[in-house]
């Protein structure tokens, strides 16, 4: 297949990217070109996603089997992809977010669940509700906490930062909120997997680890992986609500149980997480290792002047 990417240089889009070229298809990437394709010889079209002109000025003379759109947030961003393609692609992939969801009671939170009209995620299932609304043969992914190497944004290095400088993990609540965390190489077999299946067409998908774990799992996990003591780590917790961080986030994670079921991911896409947690947060922690050394943490050092 002739596949367009949209993204392909950062995180899920270079794992993603690989694995299409592995399995013989041609792949194009789409971006701004700050960085270089994650493999030789990929051809890169340079643009800015964001100005409809210039998306269609680049994309209109192009024909493509599949889209993979790893990079749209809102509905706007992803219109006009449609208004050049609709009726001449087999398959449109779009990566969601499992943070579409209406906070629940009930958990594993699962694909048909009630979405949340004022989650910041909003712009996502917009977009997929577009797409069904344009009879595109789409399929979307909704992930829950993504990670692995070159994760830019800080989730478990926002756990190595402090535990290579044998610093507390200030962590809000008793530390016993369950959530879930998924390696981008799964994330990124799950999309390929999707990929000419008849059976995800018109489908949505959680993807994420097949286990939960505690916050102060996931701090004790981050040790081990950085060869120190889970044991001698020192976990502080604290109450949120006693502190005004402004707009600053003191934690890379929402304050709830926040998981998701994949069974119908593994049922129908015959796809299996093979990272188990503790394997890739030591994928992690080797191939993104944090140096010790001067970093000031001033919202730690305000929660822990106080806890």
């Amino acid at each position: 297949m002739r596949i367009l990417v949209m993204g392909g240089t950062r995180f899920i889009g270079v794992y993603l990217t690989r694995l299409l070229v592995e399995q013989g298809h041609e792949v194009v990437l789409f971006n701004r070109g700050n960085r270089p394709a994650p493999v030789a010889g990929v051809e890169q079209i340079q643009g800015d996603r964001t100005d409809p002109a210039q998306l269609k000025a680049k994309l209109a003379g192009q024909s493509f089997d599949a889209i993979f759109d790893n990079n749209g947030r809102e509905r706007s961003d992803t219109e006009p992809l449609v208004e050049i393609f609709k009726g001449k692609i087999q398959q449109f992939i779009y990566v969601s977010s499992a943070g579409v969801y209406q906070k629940s009671d009930e958990m594993p939170l699962r694909e048909g669940d009630p979405l949340d009209p004022k989650s910041r995620h909003r712009g996502k299932f917009e977009t997929e509700d577009y797409l069904r609304e344009q009879q595109i043969p789409f399929t979307a992914v909704r992930p829950v906490y993504i990670y692995g190497p070159q994760n830019y944004n800080p989730l478990e290095v926002w756990f190595f930062d402090r535990i290579v400088r044998d610093r507390p993990i200030p962590i809000p609540g008793n530390g016993q909120h369950l959530t879930q965390l998924g390696h981008v190489q799964d994330l990124a077999t799950a999309m390929v997997a999707m990929l000419g299946n008849a059976r995800a067409i018109g489908q949505i998908y959680n993807i994420s680890g097949d286990r939960y774990v505690s916050f102060d799992g996931i701090a004790r996990a981050c040790a081990e992986a950085a060869g120190k003591s889970p044991e001698q780590l020192s976990i502080v917790h604290y109450d949120p609500k006693a502190f005004d961080f402004g707009k600053e986030k003191a934690f890379p994670l929402r304050m709830q149980h926040f998981f998701a079921d994949i069974q119908k991911a593994k049922a129908e896409l015959n796809w299996q997480p093979s990272f188990s947690l503790a394997e890739g947060l030591k994928d992690s922690f080797a191939q993104d290792a944090t140096t010790p050394g001067l970093m000031n943490f001033p919202l730690d050092e305000k929660i822990l002047g106080k806890a």
